[in-house]
């Protein structure tokens, strides 16, 4: 029951800043660089020249009272039918993602590899891919597709007619202090089209939301298993 309580709590919280979101536009630079450093920001990163035309950028940081190896448990782990986003939990499950955020360290998921898929839905999209990892350091995801066949395709040849083009990173950067700064960056890049320019404004403006609360929840729960482990 609490757990339940919990997520109808973060739900209904997420739905009232998922129309904030949508209803203050002129807010959206100050979202979209969320908790980042100006330093963080002009950064450059593993995966940047997968989308190297990106009509959407974001980059979130936030830092975590807990080493990069800690942290790293609870960020390998992410992905529908694995340990979920930590996030909006019950909106995800509102379209169907079926979502079960986890309160723990899985022990199965913990062998993340390039090559390896994570889903964001059980039928809806296609899985991002692991491109590029450092253990305890760094995590790099695409999501490249011709969206009519669903198939995968190379930017220096031809691209589709509809595609999207996303990545998603994670870095992980510890500090003398004992904490570590995680970062979230994603470049995306699609058709251009009104029918996608409406989507991506709306989805876009969420995927940030989430995002964010993505961070707090891994924050939360690093720093909750480090004094549990403490006492």
């Amino acid at each position: 029951m609490p757990g339940k309580l919990k997520n109808l709590g973060e739900g209904l919280t997420g739905i009232a800043v998922m129309a904030t979101s949508l209803l203050t536009p002129f807010l959206s630079e100050r979202r979209r660089n969320w908790g980042a450093t100006e330093k963080e920001m002009q950064g450059n990163y593993p995966g940047d020249d997968l989308v190297t035309e990106p009509k959407g950028v974001y980059i979130h940081a936030i830092t975590i009272n807990a080493t990069a190896a800690e942290i790293w448990s609870w960020l390998i782990q992410i992905g529908q039918d694995r340990g979920g986003f930590y996030s909006y939990e019950l909106l995800e499950n509102m379209i169907g993602c079926k979502i079960h955020t986890a309160e723990e360290i899985i022990a199965e998921f913990q062998t993340l590899a390039v090559g390896d898929s994570i889903p964001m839905h059980p039928s809806m999209g296609s899985p991002y891919m692991v491109v590029a990892m450092e253990l305890e350091r760094t995590l790099v995801l695409l999501q490249r597709v011709d969206v009519v066949t669903g198939k995968t395709f190379e930017p220096d040849k031809k691209v589709p007619e509809k595609y999207q083009n996303m990545s998603w990173l994670f870095s992980l950067e510890e500090r003398d202090d004992g904490t570590t700064r995680l970062i979230s960056r994603s470049r995306n890049d699609w058709n251009q089209s009104l029918g996608n320019t409406i989507f991506y404004g709306i989805f876009g403006a969420l995927t940030i939301e989430m995002d964010r609360k993505m961070l707090k929840g891994i924050k939360e729960r690093a720093e909750a298993n480090k004094k549990t482990a403490a006492s």
